[in-house]
């Protein structure tokens, strides 16, 4: 019987302590103001980012794990008896973690080692570090569990819009005026995640019509929904009520978003992700 280890990275927003008792390692991801370097960090932990954001004309770099801190996490996992494992990682468009665990799997040259480039962010992530978990715990072989993976991240779909277009703008998505327009205009984006990529899909006047037409995009089989927001609960719950009366047999849940992918839609951004 195999052993197998679940790797994800910090976008996938998993609750740290549900991490510590199903044994999944989350690799950290990096956000930088100025020169003060900190780790992403995990829910409950990110208001002191938000806080900052919001009062500073500063707008944050970040960055991928080192090869060294996923090399760290592999040998941890084969010191304690793992068989092997299983790196489920934020999409390789949006950022090197992807390329980074790559590096560390090369270095250790173990090909009991498997990296999966996700395509996917957020909560699609961790749905699919959890069902991979799941998987693992059901005695699946590794095949079957990478199989299932690769098949299932190309069937997820993530669509969010913003209560500001200033974060987009401060991370180069826009330009000032186009940012000034929108803002006199009350247009809002709906971005999606595509093909790994956030992509803007359309723009609607006003946040109420933008949310409805995100919740319109839920398909009539969906079996998992995560409400994902920055500081946005009472709109969450809203549309939390409206998606349960409309899809009464799916999972669904309110979830925040972190600082590397929260600084560029900024706070009271809403969105979903499902499948």
């Amino acid at each position: 019987m195999s052993k197998i280890k679940i790797v994800t990275d910090s976008t996938s927003y998993m609750k740290k302590e549900f991490a510590k008792i199903e044994d999944i390692s989350v690799v950290e991801l990096n956000y930088s103001f100025s020169d003060e370097t900190s780790k992403e960090g995990f829910p409950g932990e990110f208001e002191d980012f938000f806080n900052r954001l919001s009062n500073s004309k500063l707008f944050p770099t970040t960055s991928q794990p080192s090869s060294g801190e996923f090399l760290s996490e592999f040998e941890k996992a084969f010191n304690k008896g793992y068989d092997h494992i299983i790196a489920i990682l934020l999409s390789s468009k949006l950022s090197g973690t992807y390329n980074s665990a790559l590096l560390a799997k090369d270095m250790l040259g173990d090909d009991r080692i498997t990296v999966i480039d996700s395509m996917q962010a957020a909560s699609n992530l961790r749905f699919l570090a959890i069902d991979a978990l799941e998987m693992a715990k059901s005695n699946r072989p590794v095949d079957e569990i990478v199989s299932y993976i690769e098949n299932k991240k190309h069937n997820m779909w993530i669509y969010v819009t913003v209560e500001t277009l200033e974060y987009l703008r401060r991370g180069g998505r826009l330009t000032g005026i186009q940012s000034a327009i929108g803002e006199v205009l009350n247009i809002k984006p709906i971005i999606q995640l595509k093909g790994g990529k956030l992509e803007l899909l359309e723009k609607v006047r006003g946040k109420n019509k933008a949310i409805r037409n995100i919740a319109e995009k839920v398909s009539e089989d969906v079996e998992r929904i995560s409400i994902c927001h920055i500081f946005n609960e009472k709109e969450s719950i809203r549309l939390k009520e409206d998606l349960e009366s409309r899809f009464p047999k799916a999972e669904i849940t309110i979830d925040e978003l972190g600082p590397v992918i929260g600084c560029h839609l900024g706070p009271k951004a809403i969105g979903i992700c499902f499948y």
